[in-house]
């Protein structure tokens, strides 16, 4: 397929490379043009404008947050352009109220948009193991399943809104950062009563919380080791955020939810919104006075 590709950040690289090994031929853009001619080695072709990226058989988007989305998507006047894709694939994590208004817009231009979120953290990205959540119009989703098969192991259906998917990403998340929260406070009660956190963390994340996510953040919790991010702080708390407006926009109260958010809403007061999410846990043991 001819794809377009913009946003090669740690997720977007990953994915941008998977397509190219694919046998797909892939434009990409980026922001920074460093980043995108780095893959011209690996057989993409950069490209010096969005809208060189936005046509062909499909565009792919994988960019930071809904600002960056819109301003480059619907700002920019991509879609009232000559040449546009049939079908745009938003792995972007964006607020429910901003894939609504990509349907829409998607809709009155003729493209059909798909909202396809990802689990997973760069180097799952780079290995073509992500879980894509995918909603939209079916026929879309079906032209763009050999593009979802060569970035994700598993493509997991959401229905026509595309916002569902939206939806499921942002709930999903909340989860992980309730899970860091979570094995933060317990390894802080753990070592006032003098039992080393990697210790419990260990028992735990082998026995009853043997799960990806408990096991990942729960080892860089233990060794303290919160730099390279894989996944960064700030950006945890922009889904967190998000989520809470989803739920006050349909009425579902999320008390943990603001619990969580002002958890992180302390760890960027403290400096360490670059660092991965796993640093939520340093805000229990400051609290605690073991930080």
């Amino acid at each position: 397929m001819d794809v377009g590709f913009l946003g090669l950040g740690r997720m977007g690289r990953g994915m941008a490379l998977n397509l190219v090994k694919a046998g797909h031929r892939v434009r990409v853009w980026n922001r920074s043009a460093q980043a995108a001619e780095a893959l011209r080695a690996h057989g993409a072709e950069p490209v010096a404008t969005p809208a060189e990226a936005f046509r062909g058989d499909a565009a792919v988007t994988m960019l930071a947050d809904d600002a960056a989305l819109h301003a480059v998507i619907v700002e920019s006047g991509l879609l009232d352009q000559a040449e546009r894709p049939k079908v745009h694939l938003g792995t972007s994590t964006i607020s429910v109220a901003l894939a609504e208004e990509l349907a829409a817009i998607h809709g009155r231009a003729g493209v059909a948009y798909v909202s396809a979120p990802v689990f997973g953290r760069p180097d799952v990205a780079e290995a073509g193991k992500l879980n894509i959540l995918a909603a939209g119009p079916d026929d879309a989703i079906l032209a763009a399943q050999p593009l979802l098969d060569a970035m994700g192991a598993k493509t997991w259906r959401f229905g026509e809104a595309p916002a569902r998917a939206n939806t499921v990403k942002l709930a999903g998340n909340m989860m992980i950062v309730a899970a860091i929260e979570a094995m933060g406070e317990a390894s802080a009660l753990a070592e006032a009563h003098g039992v080393a956190a990697a210790d419990l963390l260990d028992l735990l994340t082998n026995t009853i919380f043997a799960a990806p996510v408990y096991k990942n953040y729960g080892a860089s919790i233990a060794a303290g080791r919160y730099e390279p991010p894989g996944f960064g702080l700030a950006l945890g708390a922009k889904d967190v955020r998000l989520a809470l407006a989803a739920g006050e926009a349909a009425r579902v109260p999320m008390p943990l939810a603001s619990v969580l958010r002002d958890g992180l809403l302390e760890a960027l007061a403290h400096g360490d919104g670059e660092k991965d999410l796993a640093a939520l846990a340093t805000v229990s043991m400051r609290r605690a006075g073991r930080g």
